[in-house]
């Protein structure tokens, strides 16, 4: 009974919960209703009365039409102004843009009359309207800035709604087309309307009208194809200079419009072709020297820089650039130094803060400026061709001749580069005396003419070297045209060379030595100038041609050549040893980079063709002794110096050093005297037809450690027997001269040789199999020859020793310069191309080459699509290097890294850094050098007899000595070793050591030295008479076989018959 009574009461109090959310619902309800019928109603209203506006509008205001063809129905300027007010009042962007514009041209085109109840300023004239007619203008400028934002100028449509939108502008902030104010009573209305138009002005600044101006440019000029034209470019401009003509030019309007207008990448340029009107007018207001002013101040550099950033000011830089060029010569020339200089600095300084050294995550490519820290706006790529053409004035012949040419050329007027010593130091006395009078005579005349650091000339060339090494080193992509105009404009660099001859004895050594102390880190701006010349000069340097550089001469003589490297040199060396550098970091110090890399274009140039006197690289101050020591202990500076500049120590000391190193690593591995005898050396059996391919199938595969160690070899004779004894030395340098020798034979067309006779990886060795696999082994056994000492008279091409070395890797080596190590006449026809005083086109070349492959004419194209592409005058500097560069490289690319591969598995290339490429040749095929007979005489063993004092023995050395030419003595040397020129550190290195038997018959009853023989050799007794024997020799042990003559003109003759005929060779 409970339980449904309980039932009952729960349903009604559900009931009554759903009754009262139903009657809340149905309260919603109608209040929405009542909501949205009132925004219906509204709306309808509002749409209503905007129609009814709009269609007013469109009835009263007359269209105006673009050609002008029909006249203008002029309406009352008080209604035309409330019936825009009201249309002001419900415009709508999307809807309305064209009535806008029909509003803009009618508004313009009332300006045209003469009345002021026809002309819509009138309607300012009127007391009653002109504070909200001050406002409805403002409103209207200003929707024309909104929607010049909007428009793409690249449509021909929206150019012509730019233009109507533009016009409107210009002609509502400036009274001067104003027909009104030309009645007679009205003129003296004319600065209230000038100010009030510099209110409309005003009102539009403070509301992003820069923003939007610089907005229109980008897109007008950031493009492959420039949309505007003289009238759209001109309007702009005009409208950006009346804030700061209304202004004053203060520097808050100078700082935005630097900021907004002169920023727009190639802006003045464009000016300049479109619209030069606009320049001029720039130039009268004198906008170059003002903005050179405000950015003087490092305040105002600081503010415009950190705003624009990189990219955008150095678009701003170069306006600026292009805006001095145009201006008169009196101007620039006057503002040149320092304001122009000091800005341009900044400017670069500034940019320089975010060009970065290497790609990465964080970095941009920019075309300019490289791996830049910032991305880049797409306006900027299309617009920077443009600015790369500005930035180039900076190092024209105008600029140069302003800044620095005049001035230096009045500076050096009749400064001399110190002469340089053309012999060899020594100390005679005379020589003595005659230098102390010289120089007391000289030094009265000559320190008057020296000019110190401080001095405010020397100053502002020192700073103008700081700016353009800035732009060296910001400018990264334009460097190479940086170089370029700074040494072929109006004779610069070399004035810049008498400038720093005139800083002191040896161009100011001690000055700059002096000034390092104190400046370790090289930042300061005469350091700076000390680079740039370095600069300067390498690119000048490898450039040059051998005809300019030692026939021509013009400027720079050999003697600058000389007087610069010895200044180079002996500044290094002393600012390395003397701590003045920071050790830790001189890898990267730009200083060091620069001036080292001009001194080693100089060392190498010497080295491929000598121009300095003997000696003249080597430091009188380096003492060889305490030098070595200090090498032993490890000390970094001598380390350094002998890594980066091993000429400074004589060749023969870097030959002891080489072998020292070779010594101590034959040590560490384990492969002394010691360990000679133990079953770790190597035993390979050759068969003398087969030399070349026993060797290289039991050798190529060996590791190179064990290439390193003893290599044994067991010769088997023609019938198949093996030949007596197994020789350590004399066998195996036999085995490694055969092999060297077959494989060098040009018939094997592994090798070619030049006119020279010169050899060089053959270009069609691939006919041979395996070819790239020989060359390897051939590197591997020259490098095998050179490892143990052992000289071969084996003379290569220099260009492909420099490859050997390293050298071509680095990024200012020349192929030209050692084309004629290659081809002479190639040299000479690209030489002719190079100085073709007429159009280079008429010669029918083009990038290609075509090359004889046995009888079949071979095209090579030098660059793709080569074929089809002329060399003209402008090209044809690049023509010439990628010929050099295909004949020199990409033609045995692939056999020239096989025989590296091959020999710096043997020969450590650090070790071999040490050498140049002349002295690199000498370390594989002995000294250079006439044969020294004393020498040789103080380091021969003798067998069989003979003895230094024996007869014949007397007589051998005196017919060497008197009665052989050198010519004669080298064939005699190769007689004796297979090679015709000495060890490079004398005889006494000659492995085995030169020695001379006595031999009593002939070599097919030679059974070597007996005590009979020993005996009648000592004693003089002749067994049988050899006056039908000649003299013989053994290569492979360096011995001489020479029967007991019994008249010295007998062995004159026999001997001479033997060396010219190039008999023996034959093995014990």
């Amino acid at each position: 009974m409970f339980h449904r009574a309980e039932c009952q009461k729960g349903n009604f109090l559900e009931q009554t919960k759903a009754a009262r959310e139903e009657r809340a619902l149905e309260k919603r309800k109608d209040e929405a209703a009542i909501k949205i019928q009132a925004l219906v109603r509204g709306w309808l209203v509002k749409k209503k009365f905007t129609n009814r506006i709009i269609s007013e509008y469109d009835e009263f205001i007359p269209e105006i039409h673009e050609d002008g063809s029909q006249k203008v129905a002029y309406k009352s300027a008080v209604q035309v102004y409330h019936v825009s007010y009201r249309f002001m009042m419900v415009w709508n962007a999307e809807r309305d843009s064209e009535r806008l514009v029909k509003l803009c041209r009618y508004l313009v085109a009332s300006l045209e009359h003469n009345s002021p109840k026809f002309s819509y300023v009138g309607v300012a004239l009127n007391k009653d309207y002109v504070l909200r007619w001050i406002s409805h203008m403002n409103n209207i400028l200003w929707k024309c800035c909104e929607c010049l934002e909007e428009l793409r100028p690249e449509y021909p449509s929206d150019m012509k709604t730019i233009l109507v939108f533009l016009h409107t502008l210009v002609s509502y902030t400036s009274s001067n087309t104003w027909v009104v104010l030309k009645n007679k009573n009205m003129e003296k209305l004319g600065p209230g309307m000038n100010q009030l138009c510099a209110n409309l002005m005003g009102n539009l600044f403070h509301r992003r009208f820069y923003i939007i101006l610089k907005s229109l440019l980008l897109k007008g000029l950031g493009r492959n194809k420039i949309t505007f034209k003289n009238v759209s470019l001109t309007a702009i401009l005009t409208l950006s200079l009346r804030p700061l003509i209304s202004a004053n030019f203060s520097d808050k309007l100078m700082t935005m419009f630097l900021i907004h207008i002169l920023s727009v990448p190639g802006l003045i340029q464009h000016l300049n072709t479109l619209a030069p009107e606009v320049v001029t007018t720039l130039s009268s207001h004198n906008i170059f020297a003002k903005s050179l002013e405000l950015l003087s101040s490092q305040q105002s550099m600081r503010i415009v820089f950190n705003t624009l950033e990189g990219n955008y000011a150095l678009c701003l830089m170069a306006n600026l650039l292009q805006l001095g060029s145009i201006c008169k010569d009196s101007m620039l020339a006057e503002l040149s130094f320092p304001t122009f200089t000091v800005v341009m600095t900044g400017l670069l300084e500034s940019c320089q803060n975010y060009v970065v050294n290497k790609q990465s995550n964080l970095t941009h490519w920019h075309p300019v400026l490289g791996w830049f820290a910032q991305p880049m706006d797409p306006a900027l790529h299309a617009a920077m061709p443009h600015v790369k053409v500005q930035l180039h004035i900076l190092w024209s012949s105008q600029i140069i001749s302003i800044l620095l040419g005049d001035f230096l050329s009045g500076m050096v007027k009749g400064v001399e580069a110190p002469k340089a010593s053309t012999s060899p130091s020594h100390n005679s006395t005379a020589n003595f005396l005659k230098k102390a009078l010289e120089s007391r005579s000289n030094k009265t005349n000559s320190i008057k003419t020296y000019r110190t650091l401080g001095s405010p000339d020397v100053h502002r060339v020192v700073l103008i070297c700081s700016m353009y090494h800035t732009a060296l080193n910001t400018l990264n992509q334009l460097k190479l045209d940086i170089l370029t105009g700074l040494c072929y404009q109006g004779g610069v660099l070399y004035n810049l060379w008498l400038f720093l001859c005139s800083l002191g004895p040896n161009c100011g050594l001690k000055t700059f030595l002096d000034h390092l102390a104190f400046n370790t880190k090289c930042t300061a701006p005469e350091f700076q100038m000390l680079q740039l010349i370095a600069d300067c000069m390498t690119h000048y340097v490898t450039i040059l041609d051998d005809m300019e550089m030692y026939e021509h001469q013009d400027p720079f003589k050999i003697n600058d050549f000389i007087v610069m490297s010895n200044f180079l040199n002996v500044f290094l060396h002393k600012a390395v040893l003397g701590n003045l550098f920071d050790l830790k970091t001189i890898q990267s110090n730009t200083l060091v980079q620069s001036l080292h890399t001009l001194l080693m274009a100089l060392y190498r140039r010497d080295c491929r063709r000598n121009y300095a006197p003997q000696g003249h690289w080597l430091l009188k101050d380096v003492r060889i002794s305490a030098f070595m020591m200090d090498l032993e202990k490890g000390k970094r500076a001598p380390q350094l110096l002998l890594q980066t500049m091993p000429h400074i120590i004589p060749h023969e000391d870097r030959v002891r050093l080489f072998r020292k190193y070779i010594t101590n690593e034959k040590t560490v591995l384990g492969l002394t005297e010691s360990a000679c005898a133990s079953p770790q050396s190597t035993l390979i059996t050759v068969h003398r037809s087969r030399i070349v391919e026993d060797g290289y199938r039991q050798l190529a595969m060996l590791p190179p450690q064990a290439l390193k160690g003893v290599i044994r070899v067991r010769f088997i004779n023609e019938q198949g027997l093996d030949e007596a004894g197994i020789d350590q030395d004399g066998v195996f340098k036999e085995f490694l001269e055969e092999s060297i020798k077959r494989v060098f034979d040009p018939f094997l067309n592994l090798f070619k040789a030049t006119s020279e006779e010169r050899l060089y990886p053959s270009p069609t060795s691939y006919m041979q199999d395996n070819h790239l696999q020989l060359f390897e082994f051939v590197g591997r056994m020259l490098g095998k020859a050179v490892y143990e000492g052992i000289v071969v008279d084996v003379p290569f091409a220099s260009f492909f020793l420099s490859q050997v070395l390293g050298q071509t890797a680095q990024a200012l080596y020349s192929c030209v310069d050692e084309l004629p190590s290659l081809d002479a006449e190639v040299y000479r026809s690209l030489s002719y191309v190079k100085h073709y005083k007429g159009d280079v086109s008429e010669l029918d070349l083009t990038f290609s080459i075509d090359e004889n492959n046995m009888g079949r004419l071979v095209t090579h194209e030098l660059i793709p699509g080569g074929k089809a592409i002329p060399v003209t005058n402008e090209n044809k500097i690049n023509y010439i290097h990628l010929v050099a560069h295909f004949r020199m490289h990409v033609q045995i690319k692939d056999q020239t890294s096989a025989f590296i591969r091959g020999f710096r598995s043997i020969i450590n290339p650090d070790w071999l850094s040490m050498f140049s490429t002349p002295e690199l040749q000498r370390l594989i095929s002995g000294d250079n050098v006439p044969l020294d007979l004393r020498d040789l005489r103080k380091n021969t063993q003798y067998y069989g007899g003979f003895h230094d004092s024996h007869r014949v023995i007397g007589w051998l050395w005196d017919i060497l000595d008197k009665d052989f030419t050198e010519d004669e003595k080298a064939m005699f040397l190769k007689f004796v070793t297979s090679c015709s020129k000495p060890p490079l550190l004398g005889f006494a290195h000659l492995e085995p050591p030169f020695s001379i038997r006595c031999v009593e018959v002939g070599d097919d009853e030679d059974t070597g030295d007996t005590i009979g023989s020993v005996i009648r050799g000592f004693f003089t007794i002749r067994k049988r008479d050899p006056l039908n024997r000649l003299p013989t020799s053994s290569t492979c042990f360096n011995l001489l076989k020479l029967p007991n003559y019994q008249k010295k003109s007998t062995l004159r003759e026999k001997l001479r018959y033997a060396v010219t005929c190039n008999t023996g060779f034959e093995l014990s």
